[in-house]
């Protein structure tokens, strides 16, 4: 039974998370897209999206990642069969880039913090998408599981081809910012 509730907490973490992961993007692209307004608009907004950031990652999306971690580690431990399925191997190697998703967005936190805007709206829309691309892999692999190993080649051309299409809307819609 305890299983169950730990992986149903997991499981709510996870869309937790991801609806951070995506929203806090969203208010890099809006913080961004702020930096070609005039005084005092500017300042007003940079400084309320400056908040709502700061927020959104310590309140919701850190907490929710570190919960997420901490109830699959719990998982695998309670259940140690699951490193032996090819499904838990994608999951977990998505998880890993993940990781590193999460660590550009702090990074890219930590220079919008410090008023530098390295990065373009249209750039940061893009990168949201990978997001999406990740969740996808993660959910279909639990979801299917030996069907998704079998069948690995088909998911990874379908993936991709998800991915460049994604990217191809993204850029089409924003063709107009730089």
């Amino acid at each position: 039974m305890d299983y169950f509730v730990i992986k149903a907490i997991h499981v709510i973490m996870v869309v937790s998370y991801f609806a951070g992961l995506f929203y806090i993007v969203r208010l890099m692209i809006y913080h961004t897209d702020a930096q070609n307004l005039p005084s005092p608009e500017k300042e007003i907004l940079s400084k309320q999206y400056l908040f709502m950031e700061k927020r959104l990652w310590n309140v919701i999306t850190v907490p929710a990642f570190v919960i997420l971690i901490v109830m699959g580690i719990t998982m695998l431990i309670k259940n140690p069969t699951l490193f032996s399925q090819g499904w838990m191997h994608v999951k977990l190697t998505f998880v890993f880039l993940l990781m590193i998703y999460h660590f550009f967005c702090w990074k890219k936190l930590q220079e919008i913090k410090k008023g530098q805007f390295k990065s373009s709206s249209v750039q940061l829309r893009m990168f949201n998408e990978l997001a999406t691309i990740i969740l996808f892999v993660v959910v279909f692999a639990v979801i299917l599981k030996s069907l998704f190993i079998q069948y690995w080649y088909s998911a990874a051309i379908s993936f991709l081809a998800v991915g460049i299409i994604i990217m191809l809307i993204v850029r089409l819609v924003n063709r107009d910012k730089k």
